[in-house]
């Protein structure tokens, strides 16, 4: 998490690539924990390059499927391991290509700037 120096008031705020890494051996980890995940990613400030103090990571997690509504999913999720403060959005594959198809702005935002960080292998 961001530390403040005890001799200085200014806030110091991790850098992308740690935040970066961060995230990508988070996804890795949960990969082999939860088998029903198929993707990770992340998009936002982060994404973009644009980050800077204050900004959250912003979490995309595409699952087979989900026992709990859309507005509840991201809580069963644990990032306290990360270096900023994160938001998950969690979709199942279904709900993830409807909303693809639907087109909508979020969907041409994602898919603009997504960056997926993991991927479950295929079943041989």
């Amino acid at each position: 998490m961001p530390v403040r120096s005890l001799s200085s008031p200014v806030l110091k705020w991790p850098e992308a690539r740690a935040v970066e890494q961060a995230v990508r051996d988070w996804a890795e980890a949960l990969g082999r924990l939860r088998p029903d995940v198929l993707r990770i990613g992340y998009f936002g400030s982060y994404a973009r390059g644009d980050w800077g103090v204050g900004s959250d990571l912003d979490l995309l997690i595409i699952v087979e499927h989900a026992n709990q509504p859309f507005a509840r999913r991201g809580v069963e999720w644990d990032v306290t391991g990360l270096p900023v403060p994160a938001e998950v959005l969690v979709y199942t594959e279904a709900e993830w290509q409807a909303l693809a198809r639907a087109g909508g702005r979020f969907s041409r935002t994602v898919a603009a700037e997504a960056v997926w960080v993991y991927a479950r292998k295929p079943q041989a």
